[in-house]
C-alpha cells in the first residue's frame, strides 16, 4: 500500500494509525505492517478478509473431497501412479497462469520453491497416499485434523512464536485424538479396513507438508500466490514425471475405467489446482490463526464421504479421537493466543 499520496493528501499519518496487539500466529509467521488511509480503507479492507475467509473454506472443503477421489483411483492402480496422475490433471488449468505469469524468482528464490516443491509434492503426496492406501478415508481425514495444531507448533518452533497455556492445552488433546485413531486401526488388516501403518504415514506427511507451507508464505512475502502456486505444482509435476516411472514402472492406461479417470481429473483440478490457489490466496488475505481453523473442513467433510459414501465404520475411540482432535483445532484457532504488533488504522 501507498504510504502517502502526491498532493500529501496522507501526509499526518502519525495520527491515522496505531500500534495494537493483534491476536495472530502470523501472515507469514512474522510481523505484517499496514499504513492505511482513513477514508474508505475499512471498507475495503474488510471486504477482502471475507473473500479471504471464502476461499479458504472453499479451499478446506475440496481438500475434503481428495481421499474420496484417492480411494475411487487407488482401487484401479497404484498410489504412485495415482499421484502422478493426479498432479499432471492440476496442471491442465495452471497452463495459462504459467504462459501469462512470470516468475521473476531470483536464484535463491528459485532455491526455496524447488525445495518446496520437492517436500510438498512427490515427497508429501507420495507417503501420503500410500498411506491412504493402508487405511480408510475416514481414518485418513480425521488425521489431517491434526494440521493445524502442526501449524501452530511449527510456528513456535520456526518463527519464534509463543503459544499460551490454551494452546499447548490443546496441542496435547490433539496429540491425544490422534493416538486414539491410530489404536483403533489394526496392525494388520483386510482390505478396506484401518491399519496403524497407514494412519502414521499419513501424520508424517503432515508433518511434511508444515515445511511446504512454511516456505511458500515466505515467498508469498515478495511474490503473488498465483506464481508460487503455479511453478510450485509444475516443479513437483516435472519431479514426479521422474521419479514415478523410474522407480514404480510405466503408469497405466488401459483398463482404467472412466469411473477411475473422472476421479484423477476431479482429484486433479479441483482439489490440487483449485485448492492450492485459493488457499495461498486466501492467506495473504486474513491472519493464518484465523485460517487456520477452517482446515477443518477437510476432515470434517472427508470423514462424512467415507462414512456414508462409502460404508466405513469408525470404532468408538476414532469417534472420540476425532472430536478430540476437532475440537482442539477450533481451540487453537480461536482461542489460544500468539502476539504479533501489527500497523491498524484508528476508528
Amino acid at each position: 500500500m501507498q504510504e502517502g499520496l502526491a498532493d500529501g493528501s496522507c501526509g499526518e499519518l502519525q495520527g491515522l494509525v496505531k500500534t495494537v496487539d493483534f491476536v495472530t500466529s502470523g501472515r507469514g509467521f512474522g510481523c505484517a505492517r499496514f499504513v492505511l488511509c482513513e477514508s474508505g480503507s475499512m471498507a475495503g479492507l474488510e471486504k477482502r478478509r471475507a473473500l479471504g475467509f471464502a476461499a479458504c473454506a472453499l479451499a478446506g472443503s475440496l481438500w475434503g473431497c481428495g481421499f474420496f477421489f484417492g480411494k475411487i483411483a487407488l482401487a484401479e492402480m497404484g498410489f504412485p501412479f495415482m499421484v502422478l496422475y493426479r498432479f499432471l490433471f492440476a496442471m491442465v488449468p495452471l497452463l495459462p497462469l504459467l504462459l501469462t505469469h512470470r516468475p521473476g524468482l531470483n536464484r535463491r528464490e528459485w532455491g526455496v520453491l524447488v525445495a518446496a516443491s520437492f517436500l510438498g509434492v512427490p515427497l508429501q503426496f507420495l507417503i501420503q497416499f500410500h498411506g491412504l492406501s493402508l487405511t480408510t478415508v475416514s481414518h485418513a481425514s480425521l488425521m489431517v485434523g491434526t494440521m493445524p495444531v502442526i501449524l501452530a507448533v511449527g510456528a513456535t518452533l520456526f518463527a519464534h512464536e509463543r503459544m499460551d497455556a490454551v494452546g499447548w492445552v490443546a496441542l496435547a488433546a490433539s496429540t491425544t485424538g490422534a493416538a486414539l485413531i491410530a489404536a483403533g486401526g489394526r496392525h494388520r488388516a483386510g482390505a478396506g479396513e484401518a491399519t496403524l501403518a497407514g494412519d502414521l504415514l499419513v501424520v508424517l506427511s503432515l508433518g511434511i507438508a508444515l515445511f511446504w507451507i512454511l516456505f511458500n508464505k515466505r515467498l508469498m512475502e515478495r511474490h503473488s500466490p498465483i506464481v508460487v502456486t503455479a511453478y510450485g505444482l509444475l516443479i513437483g509435476t516435472l519431479m514426479l514425471g521422474v521419479w514415478v516411472p523410474v522407480w514404480y514402472g510405466v503408469p497405466p492406461v488401459a483398463g482404467v475405467s472412466l469411473k477411475a479417470w473422472l476421479a484423477l481429473a476431479a482429484s486433479g483440478v479441483l482439489c490440487t489446482a483449485a485448492t492450492t490457489l485459493l488457499w495461498n490466496w486466501g492467506m495473504t488475505q486474513v491472519p493464518a490463526s484465523q485460517a487456520g481453523v477452517l482446515l477443518n473442513m477437510e476432515p470434517l467433510i472427508g470423514s462424512l464421504l467415507g462414512v456414508f459414501v462409502l460404508g466405513e465404520r469408525l470404532g468408538p475411540s476414532a469417534w472420540i479421537g476425532g472430536g478430540l482432535i476437532l475440537t482442539a483445532a477450533v481451540t487453537l484457532t480461536t482461542r489460544s493466543e500468539t502476539r504479533v504488533r501489527e500497523q491498524m488504522p484508528v476508528t
